[in-house]
């Protein structure tokens, strides 16, 4: 019997501009605004045969106690503009942005994604993201802020219309006699309305129906709600389940979700976040690690970081000492607006810290760097892809978003390094084979109407 062929490791690269990984401040950092920033890495992505680049959006900038966070203020430049740019540059890589579902409206996004599929031939992908506060909608004529359930109303909402606007325009009906210039609405530009409690809406779409028929859906909830909402609308999913464990758990239960919606495991892909170091031996490798986490934590972000779980002003405290003697404020959650994860405990997380900082003797600064993010691979080339092999051979993941530590040069040594070992291990591509995204990241193609996405494939679909 001819033994399966192992299967392939799916390859992504998030732009490392404003997160909690990136190093602004070393001296080999770049621009995180300038253009040639932007062409760097995706070439660079491309160069190794990525899947696609994939660029955050910040709609508001950070602030903590009433001041800028100061990694937002190199600037957060429009996802759609960079995308667009990235499309002159680049022949097959993708291009997928993060763009709200909360403070946009389905026609106007639905026309820019589908103008970026033309523009780019068929390699648009769209991280379809819910906003969680009103700080964010401030900057909104809309504003306010909606519960966690109806977010994801209003996202399946805004998808469905999206798909609807997508499918709107049927380019083989308008392909016979075009002599009178005039065509009837019924001959292959259809009228879209749509009215439920989130819009309301009606009209027809200016683009005709784009390479990839709908692009490429990602999807980055981990709730119940939006474990669900990706099981039914998504094509990838950007998980934070970077370790063995948690991501075959993680992955179980969403490949699970997937046969109530008429859709097989292979329809939906599943691409954790993950961070790497590499060196020539082991223990450099965890040398670097130790010395990039320290940068991404300076004292001043230590302090901050525990100010979120404290819900206090710590500005007092040495980041090189212990931990406060006072207890947090569990009712002052405001302290840091925009996007964090404020824990739900925090008297119990503070509880869990003092015990870990008394037993090692750890600083502050020591106890953030040892519990908050860390590298996932770190070791030699070898050793690294036999990790993102292991993930993606036993069940934790079909694939990963590969986040660099800097700008713009944080992904060369992957590319150079680690590709050409997972290479020849048979896991990764020699070259593309699709002309698509969509072909590329082996998901089924989209028949007019959305057929495919449910497991009906339409043979005759771009």
């Amino acid at each position: 019997m001819t033994a399966a062929p192992p299967k392939q490791i799916r390859l992504a690269a998030h732009f490392p501009g404003v997160n909690n990984t990136t190093v602004w401040s070393d001296p080999a950092a770049g621009s995180q605004i300038d253009f040639a920033s932007f062409t760097h890495l995706a070439r660079t992505a491309e160069r190794g045969l990525l899947d696609f680049f994939f660029l955050a959006e910040g709609l508001r900038l950070r602030e903590h106690q009433g001041l800028i966070h100061d990694l937002d203020v190199v600037g957060r430049p429009d996802t759609l503009a960079v995308l667009a740019g990235l499309a002159s540059v680049t022949t097959h890589l993708g291009l997928a942005g993060t763009l709200s579902t909360t403070f946009n409206e389905p026609y106007e996004l639905a026309r820019q994604l589908a103008t970026l599929d033309h523009l780019s031939g068929g390699r648009a992908a769209w991280n379809a993201v819910t906003s969680p506060d009103a700080f964010t909608g401030e900057n909104f004529r809309r504003g306010g802020y909606l519960d966690h359930a109806d977010r994801y109303e209003r996202a399946a909402a805004f998808v469905a219309a999206a798909r609807e606007l997508w499918d709107g325009w049927d380019a083989d009906a308008l392909a016979g006699d075009r002599e009178a210039g005039v065509f009837a609405r019924d001959e292959g530009i259809g009228r879209i309305a749509r009215k439920d409690r989130f819009f309301d809406f009606a009209g027809e779409s200016t683009v005709p129906r784009s390479p990839q028929g709908h692009p490429v859906i990602i999807q980055a909830g981990d709730s119940a709600d939006g474990r669900d909402f990706a099981a039914s609308d998504a094509d990838v999913i950007f998980s934070r389940h970077g370790g063995l464990e948690a991501g075959r758990a993680f992955y179980t239960d969403v490949k699970s979700r997937l046969a109530a919606h008429g859709r097989s495991p292979d329809d939906l892909l599943i691409m954790p976040a993950v961070t790497f170091v590499i060196g020539d031996t082991e223990a450099e490798a965890r040398e670097r690690a130790l010395a990039i986490r320290y940068q991404q934590v300076s004292g001043q972000t230590a302090l901050r970081f525990l100010e979120q779980v404290w819900g206090r002003d710590l500005s007092a405290y040495d980041p090189e000492g212990p931990l406060p003697d006072v207890d947090p404020d569990p009712d002052n959650i405001s302290i840091t607006r925009g996007r964090v994860r404020h824990t739900k405990d925090p008297l119990g997380l503070a509880r869990e810290w003092r015990e870990l900082a008394e037993a090692r003797n750890l600083s502050i600064r020591d106890l953030i760097v040892e519990t908050t993010a860390r590298q996932t691979f770190v070791g030699t080339p070898e050793q690294v892809a036999e990790g993102l092999d292991e993930h993606v051979r036993t069940g934790a993941c079909d694939g990963f978003v590969l986040v660099p530590h800097i700008t713009p040069h944080g992904l060369d040594d992957f590319v150079d390094r680690v590709v050409p070992v997972l290479q020849e291990r048979g896991v990764f591509r020699t070259e593309y084979t699709g002309s698509t995204l969509r072909e590329n990241l082996g998901l089924p193609p989209v028949g007019a109407g959305g057929g495919a996405r449910r497991g009906t494939a339409d043979p005759g679909a771009a």
